[in-house]
């Protein structure tokens, strides 16, 4: 049976992450050191001091929590990790498929930080701030989320996000349509439907200008073939070739995170146990919903030491 690596997306950042990597491991510091670098931001001192409002900004939280995520990678490797010989496939939620693109040598630290403080910046910019909202419907399924997207819509832009697992899918788009698909979530099967604290309506059509900002951005760096197989968000099955990578970003950004099918994919292709590598447990959770994976954190000195025992070559 094989193994994948999966990436957090953004909900998962705190005041704090990273800073047991960056004081246990010379490794870790120097990944924070090399993206504070690239940024010309000292991102570090905010992802381990705050203010909270400063990390949850789209634009620090996207590449802060890549951060995280290729610290805990760089001291793997060092450590005997490498992904071609233990690892089948990668996978991030959202920003996370750029944490998976690094992770596994298809973008450099330094390009892959500067696109997700640019994809940060496009996606907070695209739609003015109290405009648009996300809900998650828990209980429901994507065909049930669908319907009621497509009732509650009445001509604005209301759309499934987020099919995370099984009863728990997330919509997005304009306030008002979200609201009314709050309101209607019970006659479509939803148990509960909670507005989420987001600052933009990601994943839906009206993210659109920030793909156009990230087709300009993606144009400007190298893509090289992933070491292992990255299955993408959009498609929910493998790609490795670096032109659809790149185009599969930018559909990404309007696309829905198909993770639910990601992660039956994996558990079809023989994966047995996830490693969600970086801040949180969100992943793992999620996870842990599917029957015959075996989920584990990899966020702390703790975990990273007993992956590394299970893993390294």
């Amino acid at each position: 049976m094989s193994i994948a690596f999966i990436f957090p997306g953004q909900g998962s950042q705190a005041v704090g992450m990273g800073a047991e990597l960056a004081k246990a491991y010379p490794a870790a510091r120097a990944v924070f050191a090399e993206i504070d670098e690239a940024l010309s931001q000292n991102l570090s001192k905010i992802m381990w001091e705050g203010p909270e409002a400063d990390l949850t900004l789209t634009e620090n939280a996207q590449p802060a929590l890549m951060a995280v995520s290729l610290a805990a990678m760089r001291v793997l490797g060092e450590k005997g990790v490498r992904l071609p010989d233990t690892i089948a496939y990668v996978a991030g939620h959202s920003l996370g498929e750029y944490s998976a693109l690094a992770a596994s040598g298809a973008l450099t630290l330094a390009d892959t930080a500067r696109l997700l403080k640019i994809r940060g910046r496009a996606m907070q910019e695209a739609v003015p701030v109290g405009e648009g909202a996300m809900a998650a419907l828990l209980g429901a399924d994507l065909a049930q989320a669908q319907a009621l997207a497509k009732e509650a819509a009445q001509g604005e832009v209301c759309e499934a996000a987020n099919d995370n697992a099984p009863g728990q899918v997330v919509i997005s788009g304009a306030k008002t349509a979200i609201d009314r698909a709050v309101a209607l979530a019970p006659k479509f099967g939803a148990r509960r439907a909670v507005l989420l604290p987001v600052s933009a309506p990601f994943h839906c059509a009206l993210m659109q200008p920030a793909a156009a900002a990230m087709r300009a951005a993606l144009a400007t760096v190298e893509i090289k073939a992933p070491a292992v197989p990255l299955v993408a968000n959009v498609l929910a099955a493998p790609i490795a070739d670096p032109e659809e990578i790149r185009a599969r970003l930018v559909e990404q950004v309007t696309g829905m995170v198909r993770w639910r099918e990601t992660m039956l994919y994996l558990q079809a292709n023989g994966v047995s146990t996830v490693y969600e590598v970086g801040a949180g447990r969100v992943l793992t959770g999620i996870a842990r919903r599917f029957d015959g994976i075996e989920a584990k954190s990899v966020g702390t000195p703790e975990e990273l030491e007993a992956a590394a025992s299970t893993l390294a070559a």
